[in-house]
């Protein structure tokens, strides 16, 4: 079955185990393994490897129906959280979500790349790819967080010696990659700090691991992606399309052959996301403060 359901162009359509991959259930690899194994279906039907579908087909694993209507076109927005936000659409404690302020994408939604905690603030990225999602996050591909911690008080040359060659948390071994000092006043200094995993509150822990408190905490950078500088808490930029594809070849992902400009953009700054300068310290604890009713 080399294609199925109602006769679509080529444009229209795409390949099976890329539109499962997108949806984000697994690598395209282990989705072509599932093909093989005869666990997929499409249109009530067993598929077969190579098959082709479009949005009005239904793709089902197992007895799951695979949401395939935000597989067309792969959309990436950056988001600067403000501390006091949660990482959920749903919170039986009702706090602020971070996506009531995110514009609704059309026959999709938004899938967070990584987390913050509720009083962590800076870098967010979201995607409407699932396979962009799991290959940014998933271990194997020591994706990098930067962020800049404020601490109250300074560590030795000693203890940052240790914090570099790792610590024993409660959940297993932590570690920072850098770890330097960039400033600060009086007994608060701050931090430039990188990690490769997204453990629950880890740069945070690794500090209290040495008697120090966190007192403010922003990601800066995930990955190749900073947080641009003009971009104030509270708001969001999407990328444009060619620095998607960017972002994409990077994670080793196919991206779609009909790329388009980009036009729906709440705010961009005049400088890149991709690979640009970070800010750190206190210039970065000066970004502006969050402005409400600002999403679309």
């Amino acid at each position: 079955m080399k294609s199925v359901g109602n006769s679509k162009s080529m444009i229209e359509t795409q390949k099976l185990q890329k539109v499962l991959a997108q949806a984000g259930i697994g690598s395209r690899r282990k989705m072509e393994e599932l093909i093989e194994q005869g666990l997929i279906k499409v249109n009530g039907q067993i598929a077969e490897l190579g098959a082709r579908v479009s949005l009005t087909d239904r793709v089902e694993f197992g007895r799951r129906r695979v949401d395939v209507s935000g597989t067309q076109k792969t959309r990436i927005i950056l988001y600067h959280k403000p501390e006091g936000e949660i990482v959920s659409r749903d919170d039986p404690r009702e706090r602020q979500t971070v996506f009531a302020n995110l514009p609704k994408p059309k026959n999709a939604k938004w899938i967070a790349i990584g987390r913050l905690d509720f009083n962590t603030s800076g870098l967010l990225i979201f995607t409407t790819s699932g396979e962009l999602a799991n290959r940014m996050m998933h271990p194997s591909f020591d994706t990098e967080r930067e962020y800049s911690a404020r601490i109250f008080g300074e560590l030795t040359e000693d203890q940052i010696a240790l914090l570099l060659s790792g610590v024993e948390l409660s959940d297993g071994f932590g570690q920072f990659e850098v770890c330097e000092s960039i400033g600060g006043e009086g007994r608060n200094r701050w931090y430039r700090v990188i990690v490769k995993e997204g453990r629950n509150r880890l740069v945070r822990r690794m500090f209290e691991s040495l008697g120090y408190q966190v007192s403010r905490l922003i990601r800066i950078r995930f990955g190749s992606v900073v947080l641009p500088p003009r971009l104030t808490r509270g708001k969001w930029l999407e990328l444009k399309d060619n620095e998607a594809h960017k972002l994409e070849t990077q994670c080793g992902i196919e991206s779609q052959a009909d790329v388009l400009s980009s036009t729906n953009v709440h705010r961009r700054p005049s400088r890149g996301a991709m690979n640009a300068k970070p800010h750190y310290g206190e210039r970065a604890s000066e970004l502006g403060k969050p402005k409400r009713g600002s999403s679309q």
